[in-house]
């Protein structure tokens, strides 16, 4: 068994003549099949010279004609090129092409633009069909490898939406990447269109929708001093923001996550990227949100799901505030009972109000030790999710904490990044400045809008220190 195989320029009329006679015996003959590869001319050199390298034949004009061999597993045996061809056909089927010349160039000049249009509608098809550019930086970390599959599996974009994942990071991360990315391709999800490593930063975050930034320092203050580690940051970001400028498309979303300088990250890209539109940088919020619904679950003794509107202020990877003053449960076991869309004060149903005001106000240290010591599913979870609600919209009525660039709500100084209640719909996002807070509360973000005006302010000058003529 065997399928003769035609390839030639698309308007060449030895090409149209093999062509023509192909398809009499395809038609003819039961057992004769043909397989044809039209070639644009400008390609069809460079197509020549690759299959006579990789099959090791001496044939040099159009067309080029073979057999393929499906019993020894499609190996090709080259019969040549038209007169072969005219040849074999006399010889096995008794059959010759009577097409005369003026023909032969009618065909091949159809040919030529059959070939075109097709060409051309495969490219309009392919136009309509542009995967979601994600770029993540410093990909090799674990947050990176858990995040993947999220993104990737449909539930983020929605089953239409196709994805093509870049991981960026430094050459000595250049082994793990690879290893990432061939999982990655194992996994063989639908919507994943590509996945692919990236070490050289010039050719960074081109064509991003969005950007993922999870860059971290390792902080040891016995070591350093914090402005160190501030200083370190703010370098990084002054790095990245000028390439997403350069480089992304004009409404890229980018996204600060991590263990550490959340805000500050996001603060530092607003500043050195000032084009990039402020509302599309935004700092995670939410591992912080999700520990501390886990451990109200807990003193409550029932499902995490059922906490809602727990607000994370502040500096989320620092001093941050978890306020519960708008916490609501849903679903709690108790003396009253309602609909699924019943809810209850979180504060009203703790009744050890001493436990609210010692050990959850003061065990944020143990949150903070318990966000920082995860090995990557809750932030990585924390990032699907936000993104999930920045493209579909979140809950109805539910409050999502999210660090974004303050312009003075809940009096709150602006220019800087802050965690703050909003609400997602419609593809952006919304301040919920309808909630009310109480004095308490307000002293708190006084303090938080300080530390993180302070941290700002300690960025900006250890960079001017280092770039004086930038500076100036």
């Amino acid at each position: 068994a065997a399928v003769a195989m035609f390839t030639g320029k698309a308007n060449c009329p030895y090409y149209a003549k093999a062509e023509l006679l192909a398809d009499y015996l395809q038609t003819n003959l039961p057992n004769f099949r043909v397989h044809k590869i039209t070639q644009h001319p400008d390609k069809w050199e460079q197509w020549l010279h690759d299959i006579r390298e990789t099959n090791g034949w001496e044939h040099s004009q159009s067309p080029i004609i073979w057999r393929e061999l499906l019993d020894r597993g499609g190996k090709g045996q080259l019969l040549g090129g038209l007169n072969d061809f005219l040849e074999y056909a006399q010889q096995y089927y008794g059959i010759t092409s009577m097409m005369l010349s003026e023909e032969m160039l009618d065909i091949a000049e159809e040919n030529l633009q059959t070939h075109l249009e097709i060409v051309k509608e495969d490219e309009e098809i392919k136009s309509l069909i542009k995967p979601m550019q994600i770029w993540i930086t410093s990909a090799s970390v674990p947050i990176c490898y858990h995040l993947i599959p999220l993104l990737a599996n449909g539930e983020v974009f929605g089953m239409a939406t196709e994805i093509s994942i870049h991981l960026l990071d430094t050459d000595q991360f250049k082994e793990i990447l690879h290893s990432i990315v061939m999982e990655a391709e194992d996994l063989a999800f639908p919507l994943l269109r590509s996945i692919s490593e990236h070490t050289e930063l010039d050719q960074a975050f081109i064509d991003a929708d969005i950007v993922i930034v999870l860059d971290d320092v390792l902080l040891n203050l016995e070591v350093q001093p914090l402005e160190n580690y501030i200083r370190e940051v703010s370098e990084i970001c002054q790095v990245y923001a000028p390439l997403i400028e350069k480089n992304a498309k004009s409404e890229v979303k980018v996204i600060s996550s991590g263990k550490t300088f959340a805000n500050l990250k996001a603060t530092m890209l607003r500043t050195y990227g000032p084009s990039i539109r402020p509302e599309n940088i935004i700092a995670i919020a939410t591992s912080w949100e999700s520990a501390a619904k886990a451990m109200l679950a807990r003193k409550l003794n029932m499902n995490t799901a059922g906490v809602k509107d727990v607000i994370v202020w502040g500096n989320i990877t620092g001093s941050n505030y978890i306020d519960l003053s708008h916490a609501k449960l849903y679903g709690y076991d108790c003396a009253i009972w309602g609909p699924a869309n019943f809810q209850r004060p979180l504060l009203n149903m703790i009744y050890d109000s001493e436990w609210i005001h010692s050990e959850f106000l003061s065990a944020q240290s143990t949150l903070s030790s318990r966000v920082s010591r995860c090995t990557g599913m809750l932030p990585a979870h924390a990032v699907a999710t936000v993104l999930r609600y920045w493209y579909h919209g979140s809950p109805s009525e539910e409050i999502i904490s999210v660090g974004i660039l303050s312009e003075g709500q809940f009096c709150v100084p602006e220019g800087i990044i802050f965690s703050m209640p909003v609400r997602f719909q419609n593809g952006n996002w919304e301040v919920m400045t309808e909630l009310e807070i109480n004095e308490t509360t307000q002293k708190v973000l006084e303090r938080l809008s300080h530390e993180l005006v302070q941290e700002k302010l300690v960025a900006l000058k250890e960079i001017n220190e280092m770039h004086p003529y930038e500076a100036e």
